[in-house]
């Protein structure tokens, strides 16, 4: 499977903005974007000329940067939307959040999401009663997501109960850490879904 083998905090400096790929880090003063906030590279503090194609690129590669999609499924999730009825930056947004890495980010079961695509490619995740090692899987409404009986001990679920309640869960789903359980009420709608992208730019790029 392609995945970005880089580091994440040249993508957060990149965009010029926090991305929250690594965490506890991102909260910290060590958060590399705090000190050189400007992108990576030689020429990262030289200004540039904001055309509009290049501020529809640079927020499509933030977009998908922020939910470690490479292009490729990117572009298919975008035609996926597309074909859906209704806004087709709204439809990309609510596939993008219904993956099952996401979800488990969401709930406050993993500290990034890749740490969540993490859990979920190992095999301690069950969707429905059904063990599900893949972090691109899709929920729906009334589906059961948990943590597996023999994996429930592990350090980062433990750290997940002690710390319940230090994150906020989107009100789409419910968890429930004593439990290790996340319940499926709805997929969201925009309104409800807290990453900050202009995806009528992302539609604008991809419509040429």
């Amino acid at each position: 499977m392609a995945r970005y083998t880089g580091a994440d905090c040249k993508r957060c400096r990149r965009e010029k903005q926090k991305l929250f790929l690594k965490g506890a880090k991102c909260e910290s003063a060590k958060c590399p974007i705090e000190i050189r906030p400007y992108p990576p590279g030689e020429h990262g503090r030289g200004r540039t000329k904001d055309s509009e194609y290049l501020l529809q690129m640079r927020e499509k590669q933030k977009c998908a940067r922020i939910y470690g999609v490479l292009e490729k499924q990117f572009r298919g999730y975008y035609d996926e939307a597309n074909r859906q009825q209704g806004k087709t930056g709204e439809n990309l947004l609510r596939i993008l959040e219904s993956r099952l890495d996401n979800v488990v980010y969401r709930a406050g079961f993993a500290k990034s999401r890749d740490h969540a695509r993490q859990l979920v490619r190992h095999g301690h995740i069950t969707v429905n009663g059904r063990k599900t090692d893949i972090p691109s899987a899709r929920v729906s409404p009334s589906d059961i997501i948990e943590v597996r009986e023999s994996s429930r001990n592990l350090t980062p679920f433990e750290v997940a109960k002690a710390e319940a309640g230090d994150k906020t869960v989107p009100a789409w789903l419910e968890a429930v850490p004593t439990t290790l359980r996340i319940l499926v009420h709805s997929l969201p709608e925009r309104q409800v879904i807290d990453t900050q992208v202009q995806e009528q730019l992302i539609v604008e790029l991809y419509s040429k």
